[in-house]
């Protein structure tokens, strides 16, 4: 079975995250990709001891089941995590004037800052959780969205352009519970938005 892989990256310093936080995020990250492979290799395991001929229907149900769900969570964790840290790296870059994102940013909400505004709101939402700014391909518009936990709500058929974490291992060493906006603010100045902006170019 081929496993996922784990993404290698060097963090810059960054404005007010430390690389002892970065450190250990990445550790968490790490372990979504591990438990990612661990759960595919158990749900393989799981099915080969399965009876289908059972009159309780196939062996080890509940199981499969409950695994399945977690992998999810999982799964969606890491591919979260690699939006994270993929904007963190190379340096903070702005958001060309000229770029394709911006152009689609203004023309969904007037502005980029009034975008900018409604995100960061987002993102102080009360609880743990992620702030979202997909692209719909249905559609071929702009989407924000708060995700309480990652294997439920994320939006179906969207590419994940920028994600925010807002689970408390991300900020809470530095800047306290009370410092959730500071963090929000330095998230900003620290992105490369060229790593935004390529997503959807791509798409």
């Amino acid at each position: 079975m081929k496993k996922f892989e784990e993404k290698k990256y060097d963090i810059p310093e960054l404005k007010g995250i430390s690389k002892k936080t970065i450190e250990e995020h990445l550790k968490l990250y790490s372990g979504y990709v591990k438990h990612s492979n661990l759960i595919l290799e158990k749900i393989a395991e799981l099915k080969k001891e399965a009876d289908p001929s059972s009159p309780l229907g196939p062996g080890n149900a509940y199981a499969l089941g409950e695994i399945n769900r977690r992998f999810g969570f999982e799964y969606n964790g890491m591919r979260n995590h690699e939006v994270y840290f993929d904007s963190l790296q190379d340096g903070a870059k702005p958001l060309g004037e000229k770029s394709q994102l911006k152009k689609k940013i203004a023309e969904t909400w007037g502005s980029f800052e009034t975008w900018l505004a409604e995100f960061k709101a987002i993102a102080l939402t009360r609880g743990i959780g992620w702030a979202m700014l997909y692209y719909d391909h249905q559609e071929g518009r702009l989407l924000t969205a708060w995700i309480d936990e990652q294997h439920l709500g994320q939006l179906q058929d969207c590419l994940l352009l920028l994600g925010l974490d807002m689970w408390e291992h991300s900020y809470v060493a530095d800047y306290q519970p009370s410092g959730k906006k500071n963090y929000v603010d330095d998230f900003f100045a620290n992105l490369n938005w060229d790593t935004v902006s390529a997503r959807i170019t791509k798409a």
